[in-house]
């Protein structure tokens, strides 16, 4: 865990899937440390934490803060992480002051989650046994960086790009499980009005995906931004815009 800035508001950085805080959100550290206090930590089950659950995840975020007297804060959060942050506004709203979703996995449909825990567990089964999970990991990673350069990448997110692969299939499936129950139990009624931004990526056919970020943005008290070319991963191909929208969303949390 670290905490980069000397003094300022805090802000709490929560990456997608099983990927490691350290180097996901290129430039985001680097622009908020001046005059915010970032903590870059991976929650167990992510990164190069040890195991953990997902159910877990707003137990653990709280008792961080607590521990470092840093709260209320500010949380951003990419996909799964965008989902780990509306769970932990919805379990300990104390803790917050203000959140920024970027194309959150959709918590509010249930339907949708359990065909994502579906499909996790289905690869990650597979990616245990040895010989093959090496194979299979290593396919996974070289597919999904294909996928995210057919996007206009500034240079300074290419290096972040292996982030979003670390720990392979079966570290993912770990990560995602328990998404399915947890949508089950989620309302955007228990949801706090906050200083927020929720952001989705430029679909052509938004669907499921888009009605859970309006449901996650009227709850939160925010409208639903989307930037031309945006993909799931927003916070590669749109740096600058995510970084400003969380100054900003800083400045309306911690108003001088």
């Amino acid at each position: 865990m670290e905490v980069h800035g000397p003094s300022g508001p805090p802000v709490v950085l929560v990456p997608g899937g099983a990927a490691p805080c350290t180097g996901f959100f290129p430039g985001l550290v680097e622009g908020l440390a001046g005059d915010c206090r970032v903590v870059v930590h991976d929650r167990p089950g992510t990164g190069t934490a040890g195991p953990g659950e997902l159910k877990d995840a707003t137990a653990h975020l709280h008792a961080l803060v607590g521990a470092l007297d840093m709260g209320p804060a500010v949380v951003v959060g990419q996909s799964l992480g965008g989902a780990v942050a509306a769970l932990w506004a919805r379990d300990h709203p104390g803790d917050l002051a203000g959140i920024v979703l970027l194309d959150a996995t959709p918590i509010t449909d249930p339907r949708l989650c359990r065909i994502i825990e579906w499909q996790t567990r289905l690869l990650g089964g597979p990616a245990r046994l040895p010989g093959l999970g090496p194979l299979l990991d290593k396919g996974f990673a070289a597919a999904g960086r294909r996928a995210v350069l057919k996007a206009p990448l500034p240079a300074q997110s290419v290096p972040a790009i292996d982030t979003l692969f670390d720990g392979g299939l079966g570290r993912l499936a770990a990560a995602v499980r328990g998404i399915a129950a947890l949508s089950d139990g989620f309302r955007t009624a228990d949801l706090p009005l906050l200083p927020s931004a929720v952001v989705s990526a430029d679909r052509a056919r938004p669907g499921a995906m888009g009605r859970s970020h309006e449901a996650l943005a009227t709850a939160f008290g925010a409208t639903v931004t989307t930037w031309p070319g945006a993909t799931h991963t927003v916070h590669l191909d749109h740096p600058d815009e995510v970084l400003a929208l969380v100054r900003d969303v800083v400045r309306r949390a911690h108003p001088a």
